[in-house]
């Protein structure tokens, strides 16, 4: 493929406008605002019983949610906001949907893994799909780490494996190979999120992006047909694609205020430093030795990746050819 991936538009911004206000970058209250959304997210996953005439299997809530993701659509339609004349937004509205598109496949056998595996085999696998994004981020856009930075991205990885994983499971052969197609579609689709933002407004992107999810809901309702289930439990579901749509809305926002897609990814998969407060709270659960010390992991790396320094932006006219 002869595309050019240009990594410099969005980040170029950061020293032309006033991408902070007191000393706290733009993008990373974007990015903050992704980690709370998503963190609500998890907690409302819960909600949804696995066994019993209510339960809904993972496809058949993917199917609900998209639901959830229609309002947000059209909010995002009716939503104008100004556009930059030297840039021609339409090619940033097809990687957004091809990144949604792509993102939406990766679900697929996502699904199929949970339905024949141990979810606390796959879970912590499939967490890691930001380790993707920041490979393609510095070798595609040729993003700058500074040195808190390249500590941050292990430690946000370990943060995310120790949050997500249950118990011991391991994967073998065929599984193995079947939970990476998650985690390289969902790392690319990050990695088209942010070259999305450097061509076209946030709001288009968001909404292209989230396209994709509906004719991917539509086939998934056909394949596997969700039952009827009570009122509370199909609204959990709905507010689980509403959540979800918001999230990539905003991790959209920070990606067109500046934020490197090296550090973003592996911030906005910290969600569970949310979701285990707010389970501890209405699910009464508690937190497991493994818990607190990703919980500890990070809060460090939020620290770290946040840590931005003058050598560490892209330079003006950095580009790659992928």
């Amino acid at each position: 493929m002869g595309t050019r991936l240009e990594g410099t538009a969005g980040d170029r911004r950061v020293g032309e406008s006033a991408d902070e206000q007191d000393g706290f970058p733009i993008w990373l209250r974007w990015t903050l605002l992704t980690l709370v959304l998503w963190g609500i997210w998890a907690v409302l996953s819960k909600g949804i019983p696995p066994d019993g005439p209510d339960a809904l299997s993972p496809a058949q809530i993917q199917t609900v949610s998209t639901l959830g993701i229609l309002p947000v659509l059209v909010l995002l339609f009716l939503t104008r906001e100004p556009r930059d004349p030297r840039r021609s937004p339409a090619y940033g509205f097809y990687l957004a949907f091809c990144g949604g598109l792509i993102s939406a496949l990766g679900n697929l056998p996502y699904y199929d893994l949970l339905n024949h595996s141990k979810a606390s085999s796959i879970v912590p696998l499939t967490s890691l799909y930001p380790l993707v994004t920041v490979l393609l981020a510095v070798g595609f856009l040729r993003e700058r780490l500074n040195g808190l930075q390249r500590i941050g991205i292990p430690v946000s990885l370990l943060a995310i494996y120790l949050l997500n994983v249950r118990e011991e499971g391991p994967l073998a052969g065929d599984s193995l190979l079947l939970a990476l197609a998650p985690v390289v579609s969902w790392g690319v689709a990050g990695l088209l999120q942010k070259v999305a933002t450097n061509h076209a407004p946030p709001v288009g992107c968001a909404y292209w992006f989230l396209l994709a999810f509906v004719p991917v809901g539509l086939v998934m309702k056909t394949a596997d047909p969700p039952p009827s289930v009570q009122e509370n439990v199909f609204l959990i579901a709905v507010c689980i694609g509403f959540t979800m749509a918001l999230g990539n809305y905003t991790i959209l926002r920070a990606f067109a205020m500046g934020g490197k897609a090296s550090v973003i990814a592996p911030l906005g998969s910290l969600y569970p430093l949310v979701s285990i407060p707010l389970a501890i709270y209405y699910w009464h659960e508690r937190v497991t030795g493994r818990e607190a010390a990703g919980i500890v992991c990070a809060l460090l790396s939020v620290v770290l990746l946040a840590w931005e320094t003058n050598g560490s932006s892209v330079p003006s006219g950095t580009a790659a050819d992928g």
